[in-house]
This record gives structure tokens, sequence and C-alpha cells, in this order.
């Protein structure tokens, strides 16, 4: 899949100089937005050792990604993710240890919002690593998905329910609006956001600081990254925040991939989607973002089955939940068949929560294809990601609670049936009709 990109900054016009920065280094497919904050040039000292500082270290460990770009390459996602981490924390240490050294820059900062695109090109991931509230989106078939979560005391109170989105202006908070809870080299070290993604063709990105999505319409974004030359759109961009006040320095990156891909490229981008759209069907899942079921499609595993296939006997031990993608799986109880399941439907989710035996066998029934959730990496979720983590377990115990409402309402239709049988009273046998009464015993014939 061919990459092509475009850059701009401009000051703005409200400010007197520019304090972000941005890098492109193409032959390592990154890409970098910084927005300094300190005065005195301290935030444009700070940003501009960000992006170079982020790039030096990702191109020492440039042969590991060399190795990622080949098809039978094992090189695994997280090693990748510990770089851009791993390069972000040298960044803050540099940045914290000049501004120890010239008072002047005493508690210079920025924000670092890195994208590396890795991988051989007919599997292309997206690789994140971000801190403070610059932002990267990404345009996916006409909708808009914002990828990195802004470190920022608005969002912080929105998130906690203070406020509501749209409503900071008039807030109490309003003097605060600039303000980030995480930025690099305010302090010797900083915690880093990270983020994986598969990449497919026809994707747009856009990279930027605040100074330039304050004035984005994001249900406008995707064809705006979509239209024309591409050399022209970051400028574009910036001409719509300055026209809406340019309140802030502006930059944008923009990235797009190609949109011819060879056949097993377009047949894993329908399978993308597809895990995507049965995962955000399902209950369990309801209350996530976009990049929340991404994080949640990572774990998962695809499997496939041939008719007469066992997924799992009753008896096993129970070590995943089961969502069904194609075809059709067959739930049996002691040789009974007592459920079918189809595209959407899942099962096995008490694997989830507990170490338990199956209850049930589970049988394809035709050519089927599901994805599995191991109980192991949905763990693991849980541990990394506490508001996902409340999302996924407030969504389970609603589930759980609608499953025992039907099975206390089932049982107490079941015992108001037992106690009416039970009630009823005993009536004798009715009687047989004919011409004869009770006691006859003889035949009378009867006369023409």
């Amino acid at each position: 899949m061919e990459l092509t990109f475009s850059a701009a900054t401009d000051v703005g016009k409200q400010r007197d100089h520019n304090e972000d920065n941005f890098l492109i280094d193409k032959k390592l497919r990154l890409f970098i937005v910084a927005d300094g904050m300190g005065g005195h040039a301290a935030g444009e000292v700070a940003s501009s050792i960000t992006v170079h500082e982020i790039r030096d270290a990702v191109y020492k460990n440039r042969d590991l990604l060399e190795r990622a770009r080949d098809e039978e390459s094992n090189v695994n996602a997280v090693e990748i993710l510990q770089i851009l981490e791993h390069a972000i924390q040298s960044a803050c240490s540099t940045v914290h240890s000049r501004a120890q050294d010239d008072a002047g820059k005493r508690g210079m900062g920025t924000t670092a919002t890195v994208l590396l695109i890795a991988g051989p090109s007919a599997h292309l991931r997206g690789f994140i690593a971000h801190v403070g509230d610059s932002r990267i989106y990404l345009a996916r078939q006409n909708q808009c998905h914002q990828l990195t979560e802004d470190h920022s005391l608005a969002n912080e109170l929105i998130r906690r329910g203070k406020i509501k989105r749209g409503e900071f202006e008039n807030s109490p908070y309003k003097q605060f609006k600039n303000a980030v809870t995480r930025a690099v080299g305010v302090y010797p070290s900083v915690e880093v956001d990270t983020f994986d993604f598969d990449i497919l063709p026809g994707d747009r990105f856009l990279l930027c600081s605040d100074g330039l999505y304050a004035y984005l319409d994001e249900a406008e974004l995707p064809e705006r990254l979509n239209q024309g030359d591409i050399k022209d759109v970051p400028q574009q961009l910036i001409e719509l925040a300055n026209d809406g006040g340019g309140h802030d320095n502006i930059t944008g990156v923009v990235i797009r991939v190609g949109e011819n891909p060879s056949h097993e490229v377009g047949q894993r981008a329908r399978d993308l989607a597809l895990k995507l759209e049965v995962l955000k069907g399902m209950r369990m899942f309801r209350y996530l973002s976009y990049k929340e079921l991404v994080r949640v499609m990572n774990i998962t595993e695809t499997e496939s089955y041939g008719p007469g296939e066992h997924l799992f006997r009753e008896g096993d031990a129970g070590e995943s939940m089961y969502v069904v993608l194609s075809g059709l799986v067959k739930m049996y109880k002691g040789g009974v068949p007592v459920a079918s399941m189809r595209k959407g439907q899942h099962f096995g989710e008490m694997s989830l929560v507990e170490r338990a035996v199956r209850s049930l066998s589970a049988v394809a029934e035709e050519d089927s294809r599901v994805l599995s959730i191991p109980r192991h990496s949905f763990y693991s979720i849980v541990k990394k990601e506490p508001p996902l983590a409340v999302k996924i377990l407030w969504s389970f115990v609603q589930v759980l609670g609608s499953r025992l409402r039907k099975t206390t309402a089932d049982l107490t239709d079941a015992l108001l049936q037992a106690e009416r049988t039970l009630s009823e009273p005993l009536t004798e046998p009715s009687k047989p009709e004919g011409p004869f009464s009770e006691g006859d015993s003889d035949v009378h014939e009867v006369e023409p």
C-alpha cells in the first residue's frame, strides 16, 4: 500500500512565535507533532528537542523495523510499542535536564503525538505513542475516529462527569482551558499512552495540534482529507483555523494510504470490518469507542471449523469466549441440541470471569468462522485499561442481570403453573354417552 503525506505549520493570528514542531521521516515511516509550552521560546525548544530525540531513538532500532517489513517476521507489536514509549521517555528526560540547566526554561514541556507505520505492505499496522492534547484522527469509510485521548483538564472534567462536552467555555474552569495533565519534559518521566491497529487501503490520517482541531468539524474531516492534491490539504486546514480565529499555533500532518489493494489485502479489509461490526453489535461492548473496540479486536483470535467439528466439548476447561463471524454453531447438552448460534451471537462468556468446565458442547453445523477471546488476554485489558474495563464489566453485569431476570420470570411462571395444577379439585371420569343408561345389562331390540 502506497503512502503519501504532507505537512504545514503556522503561527496563527494571536501568537507572536510558533512553539509547534513536526517531523516526518519517510524511510522510518515516522510522523510526529509536538506542541510546546513554557513561554520565552522555551516551548519551541521543548518541542524541537522532543521531535528529534524521538526520531533518533526510533532510528537506533531501525533493524527491528526492517525485520518487521518481512511477511515471515516474528516481530511482536509490543516490541515496536516499547520502542516508541522509550523514545518519548528519552525525550522527556532530555527536555527536563535542559530545563534544569537553564533557569529561564524551568517548567518547559511539550505534547508528543507519534504515528509509526510498520510491517509488510500487505499487512501495515499503525503504532501510536501519545502524551498531551495533540491528536491523531483516522478517516475510514467516510467516518472519523479520534485515536488519541486528550490529556487535558477539560477532558478529565468531562470524563469524571463534572461538566458536559461543549460546556467548558461557559464553566468556572474556562481559565484553565489550555491546561494539560501530562506533558513531555515537565518531570523526568511521563506516562505514555500506546496503541496499535491495522491500517487498511483508503485510510486517511491527520496529526494535529489543538490550534487546528479546535476549528474542525469532525463530520467533514473525511471529505477534507480526501479531496484534491495532498500537498494542499494541510495548508487548507490551516486557513480554516485562521479563518475561525487562529487562537494558537496551528500544525497538521496528513497521510493517505493507497486505495488499490491486492485481493489478499482486500479480503483482510473485509475481515477486519466484519470483526468490528460483530463486536460493535454485542451488548457486552456497546459502550466502547472505536479505539476501544480495536483494542478488544487486537486480543481476539480467528478460528475456522468444518461441519461436525467441535469447538469444545461438555466437561472441557473453559478458557475463552466465542463470537460467531459466519456459519452456524449448535450447542448440545448430553447430545441433545439446545441452541443455535449464528453471526454476531456469542457463548461461553462465563469463561472470562471464572475457571469452570463447559456445561455444553459446541459443534459447527456448517463451515464456520468464530472469534475467540482468551481469558488471560481479557484480564490484560482489565488491568491496563481501567476506563475500558469499567465499560465492559458494566455491560457484562447488565447482560447477566437480564438473564437472571428472565430465569427468575421463567421459574416464577413454572411455580405458579405447578401451584394451579395442585390446587385444582379431582373430578370423576366423564360418563359415556349413548342410548343406554348406567346399569343397563340387557340389549333392547327396537321394533320397527
